[in-house]
C-alpha cells in the first residue's frame, strides 16, 4: 500500500564515478544533481533533501563500493540516488514518511564500438511530459515516453524526437536526453520553459561552448524551422546531451516533410570535440579548470 506503488510519488538522479589515470576517484558536478533532486522534490510535494547530508552518504557509499569502479576506457560507476513516498495508505494526498536510497552499478561503455551518429524519429502523436511537469526527474515522465519509443525502434529509429505537447510544433528533448543543433554557425538548444529538463552535462555544454567563444542561444526552435534549415544548408549538426552517453550525436532525422541528413552521416566536428573534452575532465585526463569534478 505504499503511495509510491499507486500514486508514484517518487523522485531520482543519476550520476557516476569514475577513475582517473592516477586511480583517484572522481565525481562530476554531483552537487548540480543534489540541487535538482530538490527541484523535483518541491514539484512532487517531497520535503528536501539536507544539500550536505545527501552528498555526504553518496561520498561515502562510492568510497565503501570503490572496488566497483571499472577503469578500462569508456567505463564508470554509476549512482542513481532516489526517494520513494512509504505511508501505506490508498488515498491521494503527501505521504508524511520518504525513504531516501542510494543505488549503484559498474557500467561499460555507451559506445563500445565508436561513437557513431543515430536515426531520430519526429514524434507527432505522443506527448513527453504534461506542462510544467519536464523540470522534474519523476518516474511517471519516463513511463509515458515508452510506447512511442517502442514504436520508433520498431521502424528502425534509435530515439525519439519530442515536440511540446500543446501545439506540436516546438523541438524539446531526444529520448530521455536535452538536445542541440549547430545553425550557421551558432549553437542553438531549447529553453527551460518548464518542460525541459535542466540536465547536468547540457549546462556544462554551454560552458564549453560559450568558452569557445561560439555562441550559444537558449529559446524556442520550431520543427519548421529545422526543416528550412536543412533545405537552405545551414544545419550544420545536432546531438543530444546526458549522463549515459554524454554526447549522442545525430546523423538523420525523419519528419512529416520528409528526411534531413547532417554532418554527411557522421559525427560532426563540434559533437566530437565535446564529447572528447566533457569524458576528459570527468576522468581527470583534462584539467578541470571549472571545478566540476570532485574527488572522494
Amino acid at each position: 500500500a505504499s503511495t509510491v506503488l499507486h500514486y508514484g510519488q517518487e523522485i531520482f538522479e543519476g550520476l557516476k564515478a569514475y577513475k582517473s589515470p592516477e586511480n583517484k576517484i572522481l565525481l562530476f558536478r554531483p552537487i548540480d544533481n543534489i540541487k535538482r533532486m530538490n527541484l523535483s522534490n518541491d514539484r512532487l510535494s517531497i520535503p528536501a533533501l539536507d544539500e550536505t547530508v545527501a552528498l555526504n552518504a553518496i561520498k561515502e557509499l562510492v568510497r565503501l563500493e570503490s572496488g566497483w569502479i571499472p577503469d578500462a576506457p569508456g567505463t564508470s560507476l554509476y549512482i542513481r540516488p532516489f526517494i520513494i513516498a512509504t505511508d501505506p495508505y490508498l488515498g491521494i494526498k503527501q505521504s508524511c514518511t520518504y525513504k531516501f536510497i542510494v543505488i549503484l552499478s559498474p557500467v561499460g561503455s555507451y559506445y563500445p564500438e565508436g561513437i557513431n551518429p543515430v536515426k531520430i524519429f519526429v514524434e507527432y502523436d505522443y506527448s513527453r511530459v504534461a506542462k510544467g511537469m519536464g523540470i522534474a526527474k519523476s518516474p511517471g515522465n519516463y513511463a509515458a515516453s515508452i510506447k512511442a519509443q517502442l514504436e520508433a525502434k520498431k521502424n528502425g529509429f534509435a530515439q525519439v524526437l519530442w515536440l511540446d505537447s500543446c501545439e506540436k510544433k516546438y523541438v524539446e528533448e531526444v529520448g530521455s536526453m536535452n538536445i542541440f543543433f549547430k545553425i550557421g554557425g551558432e549553437v542553438l538548444t531549447p529553453g527551460l520553459n518548464g518542460n525541459i529538463l535542466d540536465g547536468i552535462t547540457r549546462r556544462s555544454v554551454i560552458e564549453l561552448v560559450k568558452g569557445w567563444g561560439m555562441k550559444c542561444t537558449q529559446r524556442q526552435i520550431s520543427i519548421d524551422e529545422l526543416y528550412e534549415a536543412s533545405v537552405n544548408g545551414s544545419l550544420e549538426e545536432s546531438f543530444g546531451t546526458g549522463t549515459a552517453a554524454v554526447i549522442s550525436p545525430i546523423g538523420e532525422i525523419m519528419m512529416k516533410n520528409g528526411s534531413i541528413k547532417l554532418s554527411g552521416g557522421k559525427t560532426g566536428e563540434l559533437s566530437m570535440k565535446l564529447y572528447d573534452t566533457l569524458t576528459g575532465i570527468q576522468t581527470g585526463k583534462i584539467k578541470d579548470t571549472r571545478n566540476w569534478v570532485m574527488e572522494i
